[in-house]
């Protein structure tokens, strides 16, 4: 679990530098809101909405190279998008390297719910910490050392995830012996719940309308009121990274109070907070937003151990989907919310993107239990987990 939550961070790491570039490419090329939020958008479409593609070949031979190699196609496409001259350039190279992010997780969250055993939340959460830490340093480290050597500081942040790349490569033959469980082969046995995803797959996606609009455009709000670019990347890198402190937190909650219940409670409370950073701000504007960090990024894991278990016979998959294509609809959505800004400003564009995850709690709300196992002579059993 350990080298596949140092793997998960140094590929997020990749990923979290994204957002913190944004701003600094906004002012190199002179970018509307709604071109800065297609940086965000190009990276979304090939991170997330091709993972299912990649859950699928994991779930059919299983791709274990994918991890490393995914992981230094990564680094090789974000840090030359860091340095191209060239916008359309740095759309294409951005694209790549979210090929790469998308290539490494469903690969890996297989082998992390194979490692989980009995407490899948709170191994999950150990998986994902990792990958949260990684996006929250990624933006914080870049935004550093771009503000000190500009975008070639982009081009170096990415020298240790290529070092992470190397490591992953070296422990593959370690990884290759780590097989399922007997938990993990109970699931196997059980019933694909495909109504019950499609319901955690809106609800995942309402939930990234809100937070892909503030991973684009906190930065640019908190300097569109007189701040610096660095305390843009400051205040991003609160919000990333009380998202991974809420990830050890929200895990063992989850397995304590039970999962869908965990997921409830934390949608209901994304709206308002998003409310409060926009229209009080100051201190607790950014603490507000610090507990959307919390709500969002720490239930990732809840959220993939639900998808994981409505899809039972298709883990790879339902990685893919929980953490690939309903989030990459929250991508999408994004450069609507950056075209609304344009049209008439950033304030009513996330006012707007606070109102999706209030909508998803309504969905949260129809959510089954998982189906247990089916035995011949017996009824469906499902899970008490609320």
């Amino acid at each position: 679990m350990v080298a596949l939550s140092s793997g998960h961070l140094a590929v997020d790491f990749a990923s979290g530098s994204v957002p913190a570039l944004i701003p600094f490419l906004t002012d190199r090329f002179h970018l509307s809101y709604a071109l800065a939020a297609v940086l965000l958008l190009a990276a979304t479409i090939s991170s997330s909405l091709v993972q299912p593609l990649f859950g699928l070949w994991s779930d059919r031979s299983g791709a274990l190279w994918l991890i490393p190699g995914g992981t230094a196609l990564a680094a090789v496409g974000v840090g030359g998008a860091a340095v191209s001259p060239l916008y359309p350039l740095v759309v294409v190279l951005v694209f790549a390297g979210g090929l790469g992010i998308a290539a490494f997780h469903p690969e890996g969250a297989k082998f992390a719910a194979y490692a989980s055993g009995a407490k899948r939340a709170s191994g999950m959460a150990y998986f994902n910490i990792g990958g949260n830490t990684g996006y929250a340093l990624g933006a914080f480290v870049t935004g550093l050392l771009v503000v000190r050597v500009g975008l070639v500081g982009g081009l170096l942040a990415m020298v240790p995830v290529l070092v992470g790349a190397a490591a992953l490569t070296r422990v593959l033959p370690r990884l290759s012996r780590l097989t399922p469980g007997a938990s993990a082969q109970e699931l196997t046995r059980r019933e694909d719940q495909r109504r019950a995803m499609t319901l955690l797959g809106v609800v995942i996606a309402l939930r990234s309308v809100t937070w892909f609009a503030l991973l684009a455009f906190v930065p640019l709000w908190v300097t569109a009121h007189g701040h610096s670019k660095a305390t843009g990347n400051r205040v991003l890198f609160l919000m990333l990274f009380a998202g991974a402190i809420g990830t050890l937190l929200l895990g063992p909650v989850a397995d304590a109070i039970g999962l869908r219940r965990t997921l409830v409670l934390t949608q209901i409370a994304i709206a308002p907070l998003v409310l409060v950073f926009v229209y009080v701000g100051g201190p607790l504007g950014v603490a507000a937003l610090m507990a959307v960090g919390v709500c969002v990024v720490g239930t990732f894991g809840v959220t993939m151990v639900l998808s994981q278990l409505y899809l039972p016979r298709h883990v790879g998959m339902a990685s893919g989907l929980s953490i690939g294509l309903a989030m990459g609809i929250g991508g999408i959505a994004a450069v609507v919310v950056g075209a609304v800004a344009d049209a008439v400003d950033l304030r009513l564009a996330l006012t707007i993107s606070a109102l999706a995850p209030a909508i998803g709690v309504l969905f949260c709300l129809k959510l089954p239990p998982p189906v247990r196992a089916l035995r011949p002579s017996a009824k469906p059993v499902v899970v008490t987990n609320s």
